[in-house]
């Protein structure tokens, strides 16, 4: 039943993007430079901004009014 719950819930994180920062942050680690420094790792606050305004500007997504 746990694995169950698990893969619902991991399902439910990936869908509504949710786990989209956790990846960012791993990512940011990973690729950290030389000095194994992760310069400056967005909040998560910065990185929703980021991935909305990103959103927002391309014209692929069509016309937006709120």
């Amino acid at each position: 039943m746990r694995h169950v719950a698990r893969r619902i819930r991991w399902y439910v994180r990936e869908f509504t993007g949710e786990s989209a920062y956790e990846r960012y942050v791993a990512h940011a680690r990973a690729h950290a430079g030389a000095g194994g420094q992760a310069g400056e790792i967005m909040t998560r606050r910065a990185f929703e901004r980021s991935r909305t305004d990103a959103r927002e500007a391309d014209p692929r997504e069509g016309f937006r009014c709120c």
